[in-house]
């Protein structure tokens, strides 16, 4: 599958050969650090000697618990799943960042390069799904960080999550940026067939060269619209996700991209603008002075015309879509797109009837 590349748009190359493949430019500090750090040079880094390349650190934790709740009333869920903190796909703008911060890391290069994995999470969770006070409700992944990073080739952790929720009929919905998510077809083919899940594939821009330094780790453009189709193909119920929606770069591409991921078989769409909280707005200033600099200052301009006069609102309903003229326009764009390419259907509701608790080593199974 070929994508043309926008003319209209010019990529500086990376500034520091360190950073390379790395989405955030520094590490900035932390909201709880007592101390502030800024980057200098003096002179080092320009030896060839010195330095190597942000390697990627993982550490296995071992949470208590594995499902999260939450009852924010704008988002679609009440439970997620989070297989891993911190996210290889080193997206710019991703809006997890700040979570780093709790494990006194910076959500900068911290939050790409050292990341933790929870292996216990699929025993976790049949613990917690097998407790006579749980009530099936749609369980989530890819809320926070992408549960088909690239370290899930190794770990397999999602993997065996679907494999537990499948095994006792549990709804779960995923969104990702991944192709891998593509290995786990049978599982998920089969859980549709039962009218348990559904995949949303967030793409931002079918400019692959912008993808590279937007996203540096995170599947192609094309490989993503491969994923909605094979998935498709399949019988998943496929959502295309614009997400985020940053204005003054890939806005012009919202019916493009809709009509790309039609074509490859997408039911439905959403969108969400870009929100910049907390340290993002530093680290996603500082991506975009160097990777698009000639575009820097509308960006952030029209971002706080949108938030009004900020970089975030924290509002509810408020923080995804955001107001004003310019976010009123991408909203009609984006529905009048979404309406003539027929991806304006409301998602099914999915079955928590068919949940039956899985039984623990040692226990009988429950009775039909």
């Amino acid at each position: 599958m070929t994508i043309a590349l926008r003319s209209d748009l010019k990529i500086a190359p990376s500034t520091d050969r360190f950073l390379a493949g790395r989405g955030a430019r520094t590490n900035v500090s932390s909201r709880f650090d007592t101390e502030k750090r800024s980057k200098v040079d003096d002179g080092w880094w320009s030896t060839d000697h010195y330095g190597q390349p942000v390697k990627t650190e993982v550490t296995l934790e071992t949470p208590k618990r594995i499902i999260t709740t939450n009852t924010s009333p704008d988002i679609s869920f009440s439970q997620s799943i989070n297989p891993y903190r911190g996210c290889e796909h080193g997206c710019s703008y991703c809006y997890a960042r700040p979570t780093h911060a709790f494990m006194n890391l910076s959500p900068g290069i911290d939050f790409e390069s050292k990341l933790f994995a929870k292996p216990s999470a699929p025993d976790l969770l049949r613990t917690e799904l097998s407790s006579a006070k749980y009530r099936p409700s749609v369980i989530a992944m890819g809320t926070n960080t992408d549960p088909y990073q690239p370290i899930e080739k190794h770990f397999r952790i999602t993997r065996k999550v679907l494999e537990i929720l499948q095994g006792c009929n549990h709804p779960v919905t995923i969104v990702t940026k991944s192709h891998l998510i593509t290995r786990d077809i049978d599982i998920l083919a089969d859980m549709a067939r039962k009218n348990l899940t559904r995949v949303g594939i967030s793409v931002t821009t079918l400019d692959a060269r912008l993808a590279r330094a937007m996203e540096p780790r995170a599947a192609t453009p094309a490989k993503r619209l491969d994923a909605i189709e094979q998935l498709s193909k399949a019988g998943i119920p496929m959502t295309v996700m614009v997400a985020p929606v940053i204005p003054g770069l890939n806005d012009p591409e919202i019916e493009a991209i809709l009509k790309r991921a039609k074509q490859a078989g997408a039911q439905s769409a959403g969108y969400v603008m870009l929100r910049l909280p907390l340290e993002i707005c530093q680290l996603f200033e500082e991506w975009a002075r160097e990777r698009i600099p000639d575009r820097a200052d509308r960006i952030i301009r029209l971002v706080k015309d949108m938030r009004q006069g900020r970089t975030y609102e924290s509002e509810w309903f408020v923080r995804q879509r955001g107001r004003g003229v310019f976010a009123d326009l991408i909203a009609k764009r984006f529905h009048k797109a979404a309406k003539r390419l027929r991806l304006n259907k409301p998602e099914n509701t999915l079955d928590t009837s068919l949940f039956r608790r899985p039984a623990l080593p040692g226990q009988q199974l429950e009775l039909l």
